[in-house]
C-alpha cells in the first residue's frame, strides 16, 4: 500500500508589476532557473507522479511546464480551490484520490504546504528525519520539493502518516 507524495512550492514569483493580482503574478528569472534546476532533478532521481494537481495561480502553473515533459504523462488537475489553500483543505483533498493512484505531487502555496508537510511528519520519531524534519519547520522556500513515504490509503492520510524521505531546495541544487 505504499503512496508517495511529493509538495512542489511553486518557484519564486516576480512582483515587478504591482498592477497584477496575486493569482496572476509570473515566475521571474531566479525562479526560471530554480524550477530548471528542480526538473534536472525530478527526471535524474526518475520521479514520476501518476497525478498533478496543480494551483490555478499563474506562478504554480509556470512551475508546472518547466517541469515538463514527463516520461510517462500524469493526470494533471488545475484546481482552483489550491489556490493559497491552507494545510486542512490540502488534506480534504489528499483523501478524495483514488487508492490506485501511486504516486501524487501537489504543487501548490505557502503556508499551506508547509503546514501540511509537518503534520504528516507529526509524532514520527524517525531518527533519519529529524534533520529534514527541522529545515523544513525553519522554512519551505519557493520552489522547494518534500517528498514523503506513506503506509495508508489516501482517504486515512492525516497527522503523522509520512514519512519525510527528501527535502530539497533549488539552492541546493545550484
Amino acid at each position: 500500500m505504499k503512496k508517495r507524495l511529493f509538495l512542489l512550492r511553486h518557484a519564486k514569483s516576480s512582483w515587478k508589476d504591482l498592477s497584477l493580482p496575486d493569482h496572476d503574478r509570473p515566475l521571474n528569472k531566479r525562479g526560471r532557473k530554480a524550477a530548471a534546476a528542480m526538473r534536472r532533478l525530478v527526471r535524474s532521481e526518475r520521479i514520476s507522479p501518476d497525478l498533478i494537481c496543480v494551483s490555478s495561480a499563474l506562478r504554480t502553473q509556470q512551475t508546472l511546464e518547466a517541469l515538463q515533459p514527463w516520461e510517462e504523462p500524469p493526470e494533471i488537475k488545475v484546481e482552483e480551490a489550491l489556490y493559497l489553500a491552507p494545510a486542512p483543505q490540502l488534506l480534504e483533498r489528499l483523501r478524495k484520490i483514488p487508492d490506485s493512484t501511486r504516486a501524487v505531487l501537489v504543487i501548490g502555496h505557502n503556508p499551506g504546504l508547509q503546514e501540511l508537510a509537518l503534520l504528516l511528519v507529526g509524532g514520527n520519531d524517525h531518527l533519519a528525519e529529524d534533520a529534514l524534519r527541522r529545515r523544513l519547520a525553519e522554512s519551505f522556500p519557493t520552489g522547494a520539493l518534500a517528498e514523503f513515504a506513506l503506509d495508508c490509503s489516501w482517504a486515512r492520510i492525516g497527522r503523522g502518516a509520512g514519512r519525510l524521505t527528501r527535502f530539497v531546495t533549488p539552492r541546493e541544487l545550484e
